[in-house]
């Protein structure tokens, strides 16, 4: 039996716990200062009222005050925060990262630099620190949700170190969890990253076509047009982030599944049926959001290289007008002409 330390007790890494209890290992998870309504029902009654699943017996719940004693003991730490707690891990957690204790991410996301490169977050937690810490992240498609319900998963461990990736997949693997390993961070925290935006973008097809068909009437044409078009924008930003586009089919499955059943999609449809995205951010008041933020950095990012001329804004229509939705204020309005290409061979 191992001891596993949870720093977060959002949904993704709650849900984690079911595999991890299924083999028998002890879990303790710590709630952040902003986690302490779900810690306090999770002491309850291992009810988690986001996630809406029972977390399973033997789980221990400590709040950000008791770090220390949930960190005693431990063999591996999870970093279950958002990307909007990235640089509170940064500065609270990580200082007090014992150097033997390996970090598992469950964050998904990447940081824009000045120079227009795009960092990992496994990157960024290397970076903040001299000390011999080993970073590594999980990579989708993933929703929190079913693997509570133990449906069938894959998953991808990225790391530097090949052999202790391989037994952080001991304590993972079970008949309903299955995992790939990959010594490619940039290129693994990219690809799933980037499924946030295109998920946003994706789902704006359905708001529209309940706009169109007044009533909850889904077309699967626009989807689909959307969904082909959002593959090849992230196969140029995985380009441009100088990975290789063999991860590609980490972020289109992960784009599957959260264009089906993530939070994204509440605020794309909100989006597409012409909500301003004040208002929606407002309707979806207390759910985070990872699409509205790499969805920023993205496009930032990519205009940046364009200034340079390293890349043109103009290849990634779909990502500049969901930024417009975001950062402008602009209602929607598919740019579908812009997705129109000739290849003649």
């Amino acid at each position: 039996m191992s001891r596993i330390t949870m720093v977060g007790a959002g949904m993704m890494a709650s849900a984690l716990s079911v595999p991890l209890r299924y083999n028998g290992h002890q879990v303790r998870i710590v709630g952040t200062p902003l986690d302490e309504e779900i810690i306090a029902r999770l002491k309850a009654d291992s009810f988690h009222p986001t996630l809406k699943r029972r977390l399973p017996d033997g789980v221990e719940y400590y709040s950000c005050s008791q770090l220390e004693t949930a960190m005693a003991g431990a063999d591996l730490l999870i970093g279950g925060v958002s990307s909007f707690g990235v640089d509170w891990f940064m500065e609270n957690i990580i200082p007090v990262i014992p150097d033997s204790l390996p970090v598992l991410s469950v964050t998904k996301g990447m940081q824009d630099q000045p120079d227009g490169t795009m960092l990992s977050y496994p990157e960024l937690y290397r970076a903040s620190t001299t000390r011999p810490i080993s970073f590594n992240a999980i990579g989708g498609p993933c929703t929190s949700y079913e693997l509570a319900d133990m449906d069938p998963t894959e998953v991808t461990f990225c790391g530097w170190d090949s052999t202790l990736l391989r037994s952080l997949k001991s304590l993972f693997e079970t008949p309903f969890y299955h995992i790939s390993l990959s010594t490619d961070v940039r290129g693994v925290e990219c690809a799933v990253a980037l499924k946030n935006a295109y998920a946003l973008a994706v789902s704006l097809a359905v708001g529209l076509s309940y706009v169109r068909e007044g009533r909850e009437f889904e077309h699967y044409n626009s989807q689909a047009a959307l969904f082909g078009q959002s593959v090849r924008e992230m196969q140029g930003l995985l380009t441009l982030c100088g990975e290789k586009a063999s991860n590609l089919h980490l972020g289109v499955g992960d784009l599957y599944v959260t264009v089906f059943g993530g939070r994204t999609r509440k605020i794309g449809i909100l989006l597409g049926e012409g909500v301003p995205y004040a208002e929606a951010m407002e309707r979806l008041s207390g759910v985070t959001l990872e699409s509205v933020v790499i969805t920023e950095r993205m496009a930032r990012a990519v205009r940046r290289l364009d200034a340079r001329g390293i890349a043109r804004a103009a290849d990634y229509p779909l990502l500049m007008h969901i930024d417009s939705l975001i950062t402008g204020g602009q209602r929607v309005s598919i740019p579908w002409a812009e997705f129109e290409q000739e290849t003649f061979v």
